[in-house]
């Protein structure tokens, strides 16, 4: 039985510091030509929300049709940007050895499950060489759906599609670095390694119920026996 392992991107995997905001920003006034005064809090947030709400707050009804084109122009956006993401961001200590140790097993299946539309994250991954590393059409991502816990069913079907089996809590486990990451695992049927790369600290992230909280992934063995340990449950 394969294990699935959805990992989440930002502050997870790696960082892009202010280039995000900046790069939204830029969209939002190709777009909709208006300067963007306000952008939606990102945090744990999927792109179709944070551009949602984003348009809301400037007087803009979000359109399916204005969603779509504001989508396309934000994926070809940061692909443009793709050496100044490699330039400004960082991958995490420890998040390629962990990769790389994962995807070395036949037991497992790794994947995301990200607030990045499809397009970013592939940007974001292979500005760093770690797309490599993940099985993107078993993922699910920031344009699948507004909240985050219909995402992990979403990326658990396809991957049962795939793979030829179920995938449940019993060997589905999430990473991620927010309380957010812990409520869409849980409720969704996934059982979640956090790590306190990003905004929540390591007791904000106990408090939020995850199985298992690490410091980062810079302790190779544990990242991987923390995967393993849900296969076995």
């Amino acid at each position: 039985m394969r294990t699935l392992v959805l990992w989440d991107i930002d502050h997870t995997l790696l960082s892009i510091g202010q280039l995000s905001g900046e790069i939204y920003a830029e969209v939002f006034q190709r777009v909709t030509g208006q300067a963007l005064d306000e952008l939606a809090d990102m945090t744990g947030r999927t792109d179709r929300a944070i551009t949602s709400e984003t348009l809301r707050n400037h007087g803009i009804d979000p359109t399916d049709d204005l969603i779509t084109r504001f989508a396309d122009a934000l994926g070809q956006a940061f692909s443009d940007c793709q050496d100044e993401i490699a330039g400004r961001g960082k991958e995490l200590p420890g998040a390629r050895a962990a990769l790389q140790a994962l995807d070395g097993r036949t037991d497992v299946v790794q994947s995301l499950l990200t607030g990045n539309m499809e397009p970013i994250a592939r940007c974001k991954l292979a500005a760093f060489q770690l797309d490599g590393l993940v099985d993107f059409s078993v993922g699910a991502y920031g344009l699948d759906g507004t909240e985050r816990p219909p995402l992990v069913r979403l990326a658990k079907e396809r991957a049962a599609a795939r793979y030829g089996q179920q995938f449940d809590q019993d060997n589905t486990v999430l990473i991620g670095d927010t309380p957010y990451d812990v409520t869409a695992g849980h409720e969704s049927g996934a059982r979640v390694v956090a790590v306190a790369t990003g905004s929540s600290d390591e007791k904000a992230l106990r408090d939020a119920g995850a199985e298992l909280v690490l410091a980062d992934l810079t302790d190779t063995e544990a990242v991987v026996q923390a995967v393993l340990a849900v296969n076995r449950a």
